[in-house]
């Protein structure tokens, strides 16, 4: 129904494809982004945001290239903001179940699922489309491709980071509180030492190779 350009014609900064869909009348944009596709522990975290045409983004950017500060005041930027945000998450007893890139989707429509207004398009971050009927794109780096994409990255990193300071009261041997689940030299030997926990990933390499029973 609508045809974006091509890239060699992007020249309108993070903004180009919301702008762009938003000239062809399309009312609803939402960005959708996730984390946590690659830690040993904790679960893969979506989010889905839609953001206003006019508003102002300054400093909302690819959530890995921002501190822990920057996403934080952009955490709170875009949700003073947003028409809508959604966060889908999926655990990793489901991740060892259905496999990391289907655990990704998942949470991806389920981020999307709780977007109200429904959304009218979707730009995703990535190659791969995600399971839905709205119409939409695949942006490879779009979380420094689009100012939404961006948007939901931060929000998704944000939230998952907060997941994995409580698991690291829980559970502290591990230091979830700095490596949030990701395979640290300090990780990988806490679970040489104590095992793995119940949020570990037990069929990624690094964790599987220490599961008893």
């Amino acid at each position: 129904m609508w045809e974006l350009a091509s890239p060699e014609f992007e020249g309108g900064g993070r903004l180009f494809w919301e702008r762009k869909l938003h000239l062809q009348g399309v009312r609803f944009v939402a960005g959708v982004d996730e984390v946590g596709r690659g830690p040993l522990a904790g679960p893969v975290v979506a989010a889905a945001v839609i953001l206003p045409p006019t508003g102002e983004f300054t400093g909302i950017d690819d959530s890995k290239v921002l501190s822990a500060r920057q996403r934080a005041t952009c955490d709170d930027l875009i949700r003073s903001q947003a028409i809508s945000i959604g966060i889908g998450a999926v655990e990793s007893e489901e991740i060892d179940q259905i496999n990391i890139l289907q655990a990704t989707l998942k949470a991806m429509q389920i981020a999307v699922a709780q977007l109200n207004p429904r959304p009218d398009y979707l730009l995703v971050d990535g190659i791969v489309p995600m399971p839905a009927a709205i119409p939409q794109k695949t942006i490879a780096q779009g979380d420094s491709r689009s100012v939404s994409i961006a948007a939901a990255s931060i929000i998704a990193k944000v939230y998952r980071d907060a997941l994995m300071d409580k698991y690291h009261e829980q559970y502290p041997v591990y230091n979830f509180g700095r490596n949030k689940g990701y395979g640290t030299r300090e990780h990988r030997h806490a679970i040489e030492k104590h095992g793995c926990c119940p949020i570990h990933r037990r069929s990624f390499r690094g964790v599987k190779e220490y599961v008893v029973g």
